[in-house]
């Protein structure tokens, strides 16, 4: 009996939940968390598009989740999927963009104090008695110091400004709004026998 019983727990333990897959809420939906697992009752919070959520248990119909601050409950599994809604993205990439922008703006500011240092000090060399070695090795440690400005200036030269990015990204969240309608009407479809219901 006592075997039987540690069988029992020792099956059970090594059939428990299956390594949990992040998901993420679809574009443009408010998607119900509830207590109750076929999502009969009242929801107890709202998700919103993008909100990532770690799927403990999933069938055809529902899936169990879990929110990032350890609350649970369940949600209809198909307004769920494995990527990132492209406002979530689009977010990210207008992140990168005003770092980038940013970056571009402390390079041209670090390039004209350069500049400006690099011709006060040639008036100073004018106008200092030296020997010519000396002159010539500090024109050239100057000359070394305006290249490296110049070379950083250009790897910022070929980026990508807002007002080209913008139209893309305004494209890429229509046609992930457009598609995403598709997408719902094709599974609201499917789900009541070729109808919409809605």
């Amino acid at each position: 009996m006592r075997r039987g019983a540690l069988l029992t727990l020792a099956v059970a333990w090594a059939c428990g939940p299956a390594a949990a897959e992040t998901a993420y809420v679809t574009d443009s939906l408010r998607l119900g968390l509830h207590a109750a697992s076929d999502t009969s009752d009242r929801p107890f919070e709202n998700l919103t598009s993008g909100t990532a959520v770690e799927v403990l248990e999933r069938n055809t119909s529902y899936a169990r989740v879990k929110l990032a601050d350890g609350r649970e409950g369940w949600v209809k599994a198909a307004y769920l999927v494995t990527e990132k809604p492209a406002a979530a993205r689009v977010l990210e990439l207008e992140s990168e963009i005003d770092g980038l922008k940013g970056a571009v703006t402390e390079a041209r500011t670090e390039q004209t104090a350069a500049q400006q240092e690099l011709a006060r000090l040639k008036t100073e060399l004018q106008e200092t008695t030296g020997s010519a070695e000396t002159i010539e090795e500090t024109i050239e440690r100057l000359r070394a110091e305006n290249r490296a400005y110049q070379e950083r200036f250009e790897a910022y030269r070929h980026t990508v400004p807002l007002l080209w990015a913008m139209p893309a990204i305004v494209v890429a969240l229509v046609a992930g709004f457009l598609a995403g309608l598709w997408w719902l009407d094709a599974l609201i479809r499917r789900r009541h026998g070729g109808f919409r219901v809605y």
